[in-house]
């Protein structure tokens, strides 16, 4: 036999630190001996640091007894000198002592006379494998902090169950979670996942944001928010994985969605889209959608990626303006024709009220802005055959070649509307009159597809025989916008 007493569950005492409370942990010893008492002393070697109650005492056969040990910081420090392992180690002595009566437990610990242990005659047994743990949310959040993977598994491991020590909560108020998000570091969010942190825990102090105006903001952010904020993509779709609510408010009632798209952080908008992040909640300040957010930083990418999810550009905020107002607001002319003047210069051009187009670009629209289906002021000059408005467009230097997501260009338009002068216009500017759509068609094949005469000659190109070209004429196109009176319906190129 090697001991009389066994240590449960292992040789290590976890000792909780936390700020303004006693530090302490608790072991228990057993008595191996089946039918012997069983004397111990459980003794620190260094007794300034370390209080042990009971520090002695007579353990019957089979049983087991639970020791309290207090630990005492360093003054001054919120931490150990060394953690979470500790460099200080005790000293068990036991011994086996035959006919020993087991007193009552407020009085059978100072019955234990010290010579039982130094006696010649009996066999005293001494482990020194015994060592101290730290744990505790000051050491978690600092282990966190140091991306120490190991350490911080071995202090979750032995932390009491009954208290959840992955939602530790650090000094600035921040969770694990939050910190391990900060340090942008995948692998300690996974492992704090692991341990079943809990993601829609929000930090506690108030968080102020600059990143890019001057207003400070005080928002109890979640797992989610963070981590679209500082834009670390796998770390979202980890929280996401593991059931986060993509539609989880902070304290300002800001979505995840609302924070990515004011950071510009257009893959984390992406993903949260994917999973079917909503676009019409409203924060609870302004009643802001993400779109009005993302017209207030004059992102035009961010404004277009929204709208072409789904978003709808005319809602009012709580202040009864709408995107298009908050980018006024903000100078950001920039997302002005993605907003507005798109499509009001593509409704001028459709017209064709020249005086009406001249105006809105002088506003602000971009020449070359899309509608809300993809089609520039040019598209729709040209099929509804507005010649004059063509020309004011094409003098305006209106991208000539642009294509809409079929790969038509103005040039098809004119012809599937059947309005040779049109595209006489275009063909004397230069236009690519070999251009295809993007099921490989030419505006000479719309022209005899659809039995109109006379547009080889417009065109200056000879028709040359493609075997099998007009199966790719199917069924009829639905085309943006209304259609020219006096011709059927458009096939689908």
């Amino acid at each position: 036999m090697d001991r009389l007493i066994k240590v449960d569950p292992t040789n290590t005492v976890p000792i909780r630190i936390e700020a303004g409370q006693k530090c302490q942990g608790k072991i228990t010893l057993r008595n191996v001996m089946y039918t012997m008492p069983v004397a111990f002393r459980l003794q620190p070697l260094i007794k300034t640091r370390y209080t042990v109650k009971p520090h002695s005492g007579i353990i019957s056969p089979l049983a087991t007894i639970s020791i309290e040990i207090v630990y005492s910081l360093p003054g001054g420090s919120t931490l150990p000198h060394s953690f979470p392992h500790s460099e200080d180690s005790f000293l068990l002595h036991s011994v086996v002592v035959p006919g020993a009566t087991v007193k009552e437990p407020s009085s059978m610990f100072e019955s234990v006379p010290s010579e039982w242990f130094t006696a010649k005659k009996k066999q005293v047994f001494i482990d020194s494998g015994i060592r101290i743990l730290f744990v505790g949310s000051l050491v978690l959040a600092q282990l966190v902090q140091d991306g120490s993977m190991d350490e911080i598994r071995e202090v979750l491991e032995h932390s009491d169950p009954t208290w959840k020590a992955v939602d530790s909560v650090d000094p600035n108020g921040d969770t694990l979670l939050h910190v391990a998000i900060s340090r942008s570091r995948p692998d300690l969010v996974q492992l704090l996942l692991e341990f079943n942190a809990d993601v829609e825990a929000a930090n506690r102090s108030g968080l102020t944001h600059k990143a890019t105006t001057e207003r400070k903001e005080s928002s109890a952010f979640g797992a989610i928010h963070l981590a679209a904020r500082e834009g670390h993509v796998e770390v979202l779709r980890l929280v996401l994985l593991k059931g986060a609510d993509v539609d989880s408010l902070s304290r300002d009632g800001t979505t995840a969605l609302h924070v990515a798209v004011k950071r510009g952080e257009r893959e984390c908008v992406r993903l949260l889209l994917a999973n079917n992040a909503r676009l019409d909640i409203r924060d609870s300040r302004d009643g802001d959608t993400c779109v009005h957010v993302a017209a207030g930083m004059g992102d035009e990418s961010m404004v277009k990626l929204l709208l072409k999810k789904g978003a709808n550009k005319d809602v009012r905020n709580y202040l009864g303006k709408t995107a298009y107002d908050v980018a006024v607001e903000n100078g950001a002319t920039r997302v002005l024709d993605a907003l507005r003047l798109g499509d009001g210069l593509c409704v001028a051009a459709r017209k064709g009220e020249v005086r009406s187009m001249e105006r809105v670009i002088e506003s602000g629209a971009a020449v070359n802005g899309r509608d809300q289906h993809g089609w520039t002021a040019l598209h729709r000059a040209c099929f509804k055959g507005r010649v004059e408005a063509v020309r004011a467009l094409l003098e305006k230097g209106i991208e000539l070649e642009a294509r809409d997501e079929e790969g038509y260009s103005a040039l098809h338009c004119a012809v599937e509307a059947g309005h040779a002068d049109v595209a006489e216009v275009l063909v004397k500017r230069g236009v690519d009159v070999e251009a295809r759509t993007s099921k490989g068609v030419t505006a000479l094949q719309i022209a005899e597809a659809l039995g109109y005469v006379g547009f080889a000659r417009v065109l200056g190109v000879r028709h040359v025989a493609e075997p099998h070209w007009r199966n790719k004429v199917g069924r009829r196109r639905q085309i943006p916008g209304s259609f020219h009176p006096s011709m059927p319906l458009p096939l689908l190129l």
